[in-house]
């Protein structure tokens, strides 16, 4: 296609006063979790009429060639046998100026390299997709914002907290952090917020190191080689940084102190699983407030109920894409509110559902072995949770593409 001067947003919103046929945003999806994935991402965007069609890449193809073009298009090309090849022909279909974005089945790097650097493809997330992944990485894009001007490079930054004491986010915060580390191999660190009581050394079974009360109080002190001798090895992708201080020693944090540290975190772990407490002040709330996925667990009763609710009307952090995730622990325990009374008091799904299974999850605790290495049900539903927040490790760096769409 012949090259020529990008469209600026401006520009586009001038050009939709004389091109009212073109729609903002058409999906063309291959299954109904992909559709279901890119209506909630894109809502949490703001983004409200988008339309979406159920067909394939050879479909879409044949669609657009008798409708116009829309500003954004999405298509689908998982199962597709020459996914480059349609994408080559959905090229000769569509006007010039089209913003392309891309879902597949496909991992690999050199297959994003050539959708994005040579075919101009604007950004592709490989399947499954979850609502926060598409509202992170293509909200932006749908809604006209363009990338995200505070977005962290590095590592992602997931805050456990427990709508109150007691509901068992520490417990879900160990089996996550080890699930990421030794399922889904991604380098991985929990952070344990409290430096007097946390409990992640005991849950993972390993030793808390020394430093993490220096690095909060001298943080200027502070390079990578520090905190990585301040972080206890679990397994060869997993770490812990936590401590254990004197309960009547008072931890006195500096300024700043929670973002320096995991800048420092961000440039050596691909994930930093905060076990964060909701505090007034100090590390749990920086945690809280600075996480790209914050992550609420509840229990079924009425005061977890309320306590979940005021943490939900609390501001999104500056690096929040998407709503909090909702776990719901201990789900139709003895004695406590049906999963239907719960989501019908909150006005919202929880989005995972862990079932009340006390003498495994004990006995792991007990052992100081995270649960999800032997108990299979538990650990598929940890699976969904960091599948959820967006540890399924599709998160390829935007880059530029040479001109063939233009953005």
């Amino acid at each position: 296609m012949p090259d020529g001067p990008q469209t600026s947003y401006q520009d586009r919103a001038e050009a939709l006063l004389h091109r009212p046929d073109r729609k903002q945003f058409v999906c063309f999806c291959a299954d109904a979790a992909t559709e279901e994935a890119l209506r909630a991402g894109l809502a949490e965007a703001a983004l409200t009429d988008a339309e979406f069609i159920r067909a394939d890449a050879a479909q879409a193809i044949a669609l657009l060639r008798d409708m116009p073009t829309p500003w954004t298009l999405l298509v689908d090309v998982t199962g597709h046998p020459q996914p480059l090849a349609a994408l080559d022909d959905l090229a000769h279909v569509v006007e010039p100026d089209v913003r392309v974005l891309v879902v597949g089945d496909r991992q690999d790097v050199g297959f994003y390299r050539q959708l994005t650097r040579s075919l101009g493809v604007v950004d592709y997330l490989y399947k499954p997709l979850s609502a926060g992944m598409v509202a992170e990485h293509f909200g932006p894009i749908a809604t006209g914002r363009g990338p995200q001007a505070q977005r962290n490079h590095g590592g992602r930054l997931l805050s456990v907290t427990g709508v109150r004491g007691g509901v068992g986010a520490s417990t879900i915060a160990a089996n996550l952090a080890w699930y990421l580390g030794n399922v889904a191999d991604r380098h991985t660190v929990v952070l344990d917020a409290d430096l007097h009581r946390g409990s992640q050394a005991l849950l993972l079974g390993a030793q808390p190191g020394a430093g993490l009360r220096n690095v909060l109080e001298h943080p200027s002190r502070v390079d990578e080689v520090f905190v990585d001798r301040a972080a206890a090895g679990v397994t060869p992708r997993l770490h812990l940084l936590a401590a254990e201080e004197a309960l009547d020693s008072p931890i006195a944090y500096a300024p700043q102190a929670a973002e320096q540290l995991l800048a420092l975190l961000r440039r050596r772990y691909n994930f930093i699983v905060a076990d964060a407490p909701f505090e007034a002040d100090a590390l749990g709330r920086a945690l809280f407030a600075l996480a790209q996925h914050r992550i609420l667990v509840l229990e079924p009763t009425l005061a977890c109920i309320r306590d979940t609710l005021r943490l939900l009307q609390l501001p999104s952090g500056p690096h929040q894409t998407f709503r909090p995730l909702l776990v719901l622990n201990r789900a139709d325990r003895k004695g406590g509110l049906p999963t239907g009374r719960v989501a019908e008091a909150l006005k919202l799904q929880p989005d995972i559902i862990i079932p009340d299974q006390p003498k495994r999850l004990e006995e792991a605790a007990t052992l100081g072995k995270p649960a999800v290495a032997t108990v299979r049900g538990f650990r598929n539903v940890i699976g969904q949770l960091a599948q959820a927040a967006g540890g399924t490790g599709n998160e390829p760096r935007r880059r530029r593409g040479f001109p063939w769409w233009r953005r």
